[in-house]
């Protein structure tokens, strides 16, 4: 258990002995322990455990059950969702229902230790953690159900509506037990302080567990009917189902996240100096999105544009992206196709959608100068101009080895007074309202650091580098600054 805390240590102990008194009643002798019925239920909690738990399920506990990052307001690191509770929770409380307490435990436990556990370690105390919370908090829905009378309302002669009092009491009290456990080890293991490790828990559980339990309640009552449990595995199938394409789908996103930072990493080995910005682009993309209201299917798209949007400088030579000197009109001319190579790498990836279109137009400005196209206005795809306010931000307030770092005050002032003829004036405000809100935090997620800064260049004649004037707005792409006046080297 290396790598744990000596706090969380003890607290999983804890958890542990305390799972362990809840347990033993059912293993004593002359406990009249219905095996059959516990063997069963076990087996088929094990069984759905198998698509529900895997390295995307969002855990409760950092190290110790795997909980997300949290990567901007209200969602995990990567963009995703967590995913939501499997079809295990019937099955435990149909357990809890038809069993007396300590056998109701006893159930949970062999599926929690034998599902696994994802790829971060360590292992064993996840799997120890995650059996001694289930068994505890089984054993208080199922203790709370037959105080109510719970198992004679689902009995041979159900006694309806009123089994759905005790049955609403135990998922009450199971997710009351799961988020006393889940804040204490967030505080313990994660050392999230004490005011915020339960805040908003028992909130997620219940949204999770209440329609769960009605397929439990149901399970309980067909398993007690005269066809027997036969009739209540057609209870669980479609939930099995459901949750087994729950999960699919959730891999399929995973596999897209890595199609994403695959094509990142080739952007920042290729063009070093701009490390970490496709990342910090798809953070501010998705701020602006979230101010305007967009929906999370469409903010998700934004993240994908904002990191993409420089995808294209894989087909720009390494020498252009990383001259020092200003750039030749021939090189402007080469460097300006990076938007089309980026659209035509991308354009036979599907779950990309629009964001195809704004990898394509993100150099576009609103008074028709930009490029590839000259679009001007609404003309301009939304996510396009989007990104193009995000990537014009982090350029000023990036430290390069040729610039050095704005500050985001300084940044959105030239911001806003660029907009209307470079940016749209409603990007450029979300934006603000955001950065008002949440802060902006500038460092990388590459395991390697940022260039030392360097003094930036004097103004120099010739061709202008990308970027903008000595007053205009820092864009990441040449010409993102208004045309007019010697420039000095800008963002790339």
């Amino acid at each position: 258990m290396a790598g744990i805390p000596g706090a969380a240590h003890a607290y999983i102990a804890c958890a542990v002995l305390g799972a362990a008194a809840c347990t033993l009643p059912a293993l004593a002798a002359g406990s009249a322990t219905p095996w059959g019925a516990v063997a069963l239920l076990a087996g088929l909690y094990a069984f759905c455990e198998s698509p529900a738990r895997c390295r995307l399920t969002a855990g409760s506990a950092g190290r110790v059950t795997g909980r997300p990052a949290d990567g901007r307001p209200g969602r995990a690191a990567d963009g995703t969702p967590p995913v939501p509770a499997g079809c295990y929770f019937p099955v435990l409380l149909a357990a809890a229902l038809l069993l007396p307490p300590a056998a109701a435990a006893l159930a949970a436990v062999p599926g929690a230790l034998l599902a696994p556990t994802g790829d971060r370690p360590p292992a064993r105390p996840r799997r120890v953690w995650r059996a001694a919370r289930l068994a505890l908090a089984v054993w208080a829905a199922a203790r709370t159900a037959a105080l109510l009378g719970g198992p004679a309302a689902v009995g041979p002669s159900p006694d309806l509506p009123y089994a759905l009092l005790p049955a609403a009491a135990a998922v009450l009290v199971f997710c009351a037990v799961l988020t006393l456990l889940d804040g204490g080890i967030l505080a313990t293991a994660e050392r999230v302080p004490p005011r915020d490790a339960w805040r908003g828990l028992l909130g997620r559980s219940l949204a999770v567990h209440a329609a769960h339990g009605l397929v439990g309640l149901m399970t309980a009552l067909l398993w007690r009917s005269p066809y027997g449990w036969p009739a209540a595995l057609f209870a669980l199938l479609p939930m099995y189902v459901t949750c087994w394409a729950h999960t699919q789908y959730h891999r399929e996103r995973a596999a897209h996240q890595a199609t994403i930072r695959a094509l990142v990493q080739a952007v920042d080995l290729k063009d070093t100096y701009t490390r970490g910005h496709s990342e910090r682009v798809g953070r501010a993309s998705v701020m602006i999105g979230c101010e305007l209201g967009m929906d999370e299917d469409r903010l998700e798209v934004l993240r994908f544009a904002g990191t993409l949007h420089d995808v294209g400088k894989i087909g720009v030579p390494t020498r252009v992206l990383r001259k020092d000197g200003p750039l030749t009109r021939e090189e402007r001319r080469i460097i300006e196709l990076h938007p089309e190579y980026g659209h035509e790498m991308v354009r036979g990836i599907g779950f990309l959608g629009e964001a195809r279109a704004a990898i394509l137009h993100h150099h576009e400005r609103l008074d028709g100068k930009g490029y590839p196209y000259g679009l001007q206005g609404a003309e301009i795809p939304e996510l396009a101009r989007v990104v193009a306010v995000a990537d014009a931000f982090d350029a000023m307030t990036s430290t390069r080895s040729y610039s050095r770092a704005r500050p985001v005050p300084t940044a959105l002032a030239e911001l806003a007074r660029c907009a209307g003829t470079q940016f749209d004036p409603a990007m450029v405000d979300a934006l603000t309202r955001a950065l008002a809100r949440h802060g902006w935090q500038t460092a990388v997620t590459s395991d390697e650091p940022l260039p030392p800064p360097a003094p930036a260049a004097p103004p120099a004649p010739g061709p202008a580098r990308e970027g903008p004037p000595e007053s205009g707005a820092a864009g990441d792409g040449v010409g993102s600054g208004p045309a007019r006046g010697p420039s000095r080297r800008g963002g790339r």
